[in-house]
């Protein structure tokens, strides 16, 4: 795992959950909603390839 993969994983959380509060004060509930979902999403696609690393790994260790 890469110190850049977290930075970016922390940026991006940063940023979400200021661009939220901001909608959320201004009575916008539903685009901070949206907002959430798209960066739990774009933190999974980049995420994505780690795991498939994990399970390449797992794989060649246990022989299957």
């Amino acid at each position: 795992m890469d110190i850049s993969l977290i930075l970016k994983i922390t940026g991006i959380g940063i940023l979400i959950s200021v661009a939220c509060q901001i909608l959320s004060k201004s009575g916008r509930d539903e685009q901070a909603t949206l907002l959430s979902i798209g960066g739990i999403i774009m933190v999974m696609l980049l995420i994505i390839s780690e795991i498939e690393a994990l399970f390449q790994a797992l794989s060649r260790v246990f022989g299957i």
